[in-house]
Formats: structure tokens, sequence, C-alpha cells
């Protein structure tokens, strides 16, 4: 796992299921999924380092297209 800690509070009122959603809204953008799925499988260097490029050359796409660079 990454070596913050996820300290993740979401307040409950009334509504369980909008705290629920946001719940798992804060987990997805803190990426403890992914990083629990990282520590559970092996995963060898080179699809690390694979892995790592592809996710740079998307976001360098998606930049891209938001500034108007790429059609």
């Amino acid at each position: 796992m990454s070596k913050r800690k996820a300290n993740i509070q979401v307040p409950v009122y009334s509504n369980i299921d909008r705290a629920l959603k946001q719940l798992k809204k804060k987990i997805e953008r803190e990426g403890v999924v992914r990083d629990m799925k990282r520590c559970v499988y092996f995963e060898p260097p080179t699809q690390k380092k694979r892995k790592r490029l592809m996710r740079a050359i998307k976001q360098n796409l998606i930049r891209m297209a938001s500034k108007g660079l790429w059609e």
C-alpha cells in the first residue's frame, strides 16, 4: 500500500445512501482500492513500467484535447 494513510471520514446525518455514495467517491479519489489491488497481486516490474507509461500517455492526450491541440 502507499505510504500515506487514508483517513477518510463522512458524516452521516439521516440519509445513509447519500453518505455511502460520498464515501465511495472519496475512496476512489484517494486511490485506496487501486493501492490494495496493487499489493494483493504480484506485478512484474516490466508491467509496472508499462502501466505507468500508458497512464502518462493517456493523461497527456486528455490534456492536449482539453487545450484543443489534438483532434
